[in-house]
């Protein structure tokens, strides 16, 4: 019987000894995850669907600067509530900015269904070439992150004054532009150009 006593206590003493070796090679439970994914995902979905709709013509270059300030207000909002707490959202931020995310979801759908297209008169008009390969830039630009939502809104923008200059000076003259009319529209073309490839290489990321 004491052999039995002493081996169990013996035992024991063991057991609480490799306590602290278990726990050091044992790996740590990992804390809460800090997962942005949600919101973040959500909003690089949102910015995909823009960017494919500018491509593909069904978001006019006037919707796309709506819905691009919208996003941009949206992510300005998102960084004021982790600023407010130490780079976290609570759960009510969540709440509220998926419900504007929602919002926003059914703005874009509604804009890339609606009647406005881009449309071009002539695919083989250099003007209206020009227009199309800016709009997919921008697209791009939007979709892989590499414009931000303020700097699409801004460039969408410029490209929606220059497209109704060009519809204008074509009602004028019964659809056609003028020589003058086509170097001008050539001089806004370049620099809109040189703005989205400046917006695009300036690292900033969405």
């Amino acid at each position: 019987m004491t052999n039995f006593v002493k081996t169990a206590f013996l035992g024991t003493a063991l057991a609480a000894m490799m306590l602290p070796a278990v726990a050091q090679t044992s790996p740590a439970p990992e804390p809460p995850q800090q997962n942005h994914s949600t919101i973040d995902s959500r909003q690089d979905y949102q910015q995909d669907r823009i960017g494919r709709g500018i491509e593909n013509g069904s978001l006019t270059p006037g919707e796309a600067a709506r819905i691009e300030r919208n996003q941009a207000r949206l992510a300005r909002e998102e960084q004021r509530m982790r600023a407010a707490n130490g780079g976290k959202l609570t759960a009510a931020d969540r709440a509220k900015l998926d419900q504007q995310q929602a919002h926003l979801s059914k703005q874009i759908y509604n804009q890339k269904h609606d009647a406005q297209k881009v449309e071009n008169q002539d695919p083989k008009n250099r003007v209206d070439a020009r227009q199309e390969n800016q709009q997919d830039r921008i697209g791009r630009g939007v979709a892989n992150g590499s414009l931000t939502s303020a700097e699409a809104a801004r460039l969408e923008k410029n490209q929606a004054r220059i497209d109704k200059e060009v519809a204008k000076d074509r009602a004028a003259n019964g659809g056609s532009l003028t020589p003058q009319e086509r170097h001008q529209i050539k001089g806004q073309e370049n620099r809109a150009s040189r703005a989205i490839y400046k917006a695009k290489h300036n690292n900033r990321r969405q």
